[in-house]
C-alpha cells in the first residue's frame, strides 16, 4: 500500500485519485498533514513503516515545503523512499487554480501517475 502525506487543495486531488486507483485494485492511503511546523513525526514514521514508499503532494516549492519536511523525519527516523509532488523549482504562475494545477502537474492524474511509477 502507498502512503499519501499531503495538505490543502491537493488532499481533494489525491482523494479523486484515491477513488480512480481504487478501481484498477490499487489501494493507498490519503494522510492529510495540516500542519508542516510542527510536523507530526508519530504519523510520518508510522506511514513509513506500513509502506516501501511515499509520495508527498503540496501546492507550492517542493524545497523547504511538506515535502522536505517529511524527507527530515524520513531521514533520522525511518529512511524510505519518497516521491515529492509539487511546484519545482521554479518561478510561480498567475492564473485559474485548476489550470495552475495542471501546469505544475499536481491533479489527480499526476498523482495517478506517481503510483503507477512507483508501483513499476
Amino acid at each position: 500500500m502507498q502512503q499519501y502525506l499531503l495538505h490543502g487543495i491537493t488532499v481533494t486531488e489525491s482523494l479523486k485519485a484515491k477513488e480512480i486507483l481504487e478501481k484498477e485494485g490499487i489501494n493507498i492511503r490519503v494522510v492529510d498533514i495540516h500542519t508542516i511546523k510542527p510536523i507530526d513525526k508519530e504519523t510520518i514514521i508510522k506511514c513509513s513503516r506500513e509502506t516501501k514508499k511515499l509520495i508527498s503532494v503540496e501546492d507550492h516549492n517542493i524545497i523547504g515545503g511538506l515535502g522536505s519536511a517529511i524527507a527530515e523525519v524520513l531521514t533520522e527516523h525511518e529512511p524510505k523512499k519518497l516521491i515529492r509532488l509539487g511546484i519545482k523549482d521554479t518561478f510561480g504562475k498567475s492564473g485559474k487554480a485548476e489550470e495552475l494545477m495542471e501546469y505544475f502537474g499536481i491533479t489527480a492524474s499526476n498523482i495517478v501517475e506517481a503510483v503507477k511509477r512507483c508501483n513499476s
